[in-house]
């Protein structure tokens, strides 16, 4: 199924490239994602999401009197700094984009801000990337960066709210040992602490590593009620979990947004049953409309799709509000565009959106993910709150 849908967004990408050659009008916006990696099973519906709103927008045929938008795909690893920066480089220097959604994990996020956005003066909109370093280097990246997805630090306070009311109150961590794990691990310590909860361990584990026996061990040692697990379902994080079910250490764990996908059910089914987690979203009437859209072409509900088509959407009605692809002119329209006053706007009706900023008018777009943009330009954060019951997943409600 993965590699049908990679086919048919290709087919999509050179008939989108062909057309808007035809037209003459052209402008590129990258899509720099894990297409490999610890993230590589739910990034292909972020993809499609995000080529989704670009869809919308040329079928409207009226982006800045006419232009046609082309997506150009990259691979930022999710893993590899270096790999990503030199993918990222080719998306501005050699294709030519003038913006990009993404990237997706918040290690290749920063090294591609620091070393190919901000130097060549890109706008990047994340989906995905959610360690709270990214507010920090916001101050540094000349209004360029900004992100659908909330902050680790929100989602940290959501993750002791749910503990917290399940009457947990001692846990171990497993983190991955990066940015995204860190961060996250080191928000949700506080935050639990503070509401009176004992982090009992907080364990770094390596990426995709073929052993995990000698972490759980230590984590099993130091006990908790449950196992919170900060990882890549790609990747150690399941490999963890693997080892936890394995040697009886562990049978109910906590679940972040980085291992919450089909891919989770479909490798543990029953054996998580009672297990707890959370990913960003919402149920607001945007997200519905999203769903109908995409229909059966890709997995409307998968994680940080709905945010990847509100990225795209952000960065072609910026455009069109300052009358310019230039980056360096739309930046200042990011915020304007995704936050009131002005009239709501919801998928599916970018070309409703693009019409009332063409006469000069205000919109306020609430996209697929009911989307406000706080402090750094980042997501102000709704989350799904989600438990296992046999071997499926159940959304319990949103937060």
């Amino acid at each position: 199924m993965k590699k049908l849908l990679m086919a048919t967004a290709a087919t999509a990408l050179m008939a989108g490239s062909a057309f808007a050659a035809s037209h003459g009008k052209e402008v590129k916006i990258g899509i720099i994602l894990g297409f490999t990696g610890p993230l590589e099973s739910i990034t292909p519906d972020m993809a499609a999401g995000a080529e989704l709103a670009m869809t919308e927008v040329n079928d409207a045929g009226t982006l800045l009197d006419g232009m046609m938008v082309t997506p150009v795909r990259a691979d930022s690893t999710c893993i590899d700094a270096a790999a990503a920066s030199a993918a990222a480089e080719r998306l501005v220097t050699s294709d030519g984009v003038k913006g990009i959604m993404g990237a997706d994990c918040s290690g290749v996020t920063g090294a591609i801000l620091s070393n190919v956005a901000v130097p060549n003066g890109v706008v990047m909109i994340s989906p995905s990337a959610t360690s709270p370093a990214l507010s920090h280097q916001n101050n540094e990246d000349n209004g360029l960066f900004f992100r659908t997805a909330p902050s680790d630090a929100r989602q940290g306070v959501v993750m002791t709210e749910i503990l917290m009311e399940e009457g947990v109150k001692d846990v171990a961590v497993s983190y991955v040992n990066n940015d995204y794990g860190k961060g996250l691990a080191d928000s949700f310590q506080a935050a639990f602490e503070a509401a009176g909860g004992t982090v009992t361990i907080s364990a770094a584990h390596e990426d995709q590593k073929a052993d995990y026996s000698a972490e759980v061990g230590a984590l099993a040692s130091a006990g908790g009620e449950r196992l919170v697990v900060a990882g890549y379902v790609d990747g150690g994080g399941s490999g963890i979990v693997r080892a936890a079910l394995d040697t009886g250490a562990f049978d109910t764990f906590h679940f972040v947004d980085g291992m919450v996908s089909d891919t989770l059910t479909a490798k543990f089914k029953g054996e998580i049953d009672g297990s707890m987690g959370q990913v960003p979203g919402t149920d607001s009437p945007g997200a519905s409309n999203f769903e109908k859209m995409a229909g059966d072409a890709f997995n409307p509900t998968g994680p940080f799709a709905k945010e990847s088509y509100d990225a795209a959407a952000l960065i072609m009605l910026a455009m069109q509000a300052a009358g310019s692809t230039d980056p360096q002119v739309y930046k200042d329209k990011v915020m304007d565009v995704a936050n009131a006053p002005g009239e709501r706007i919801f998928p599916g009706e970018l070309a409703k959106a693009i019409e009332i900023l063409a006469g000069g008018g205000d919109i306020d777009y609430v996209g697929a993910t009911a989307v406000e943009l706080i402090g750094p330009g980042e997501s102000a954060g709704n989350y799904r709150q989600i438990t296992y019951k046999d071997g499926e997943e159940v959304t319990v409600k949103y937060r």
